[in-house]
């Protein structure tokens, strides 16, 4: 496989994680109660936790280039 294909296919699979992963974050975020430290608690996670899973794919879509 091509780096341009894995780009690609990498670049598809992104979009769709975090269409995913945005719309559970929202959905899971309305069960949070409503005081302002609980939901910058919540948020603050989620908000920088995106990234992680996001990590092994990024470097698959960077080897051999």
């Amino acid at each position: 496989m091509t780096a341009h294909q894995r780009k690609a296919i990498g670049g598809l699979a992104i979009l769709l994680f975090l269409a995913a992963y945005i719309g559970a974050a929202a959905v899971i975020g309305d069960a949070i109660p409503r005081t302002w430290w609980a939901q910058l608690a919540y948020f603050l996670a989620v908000g920088t936790a995106w990234g992680l899973p996001l990590i092994p794919l990024i470097q698959w879509m960077n080897r051999g280039v």
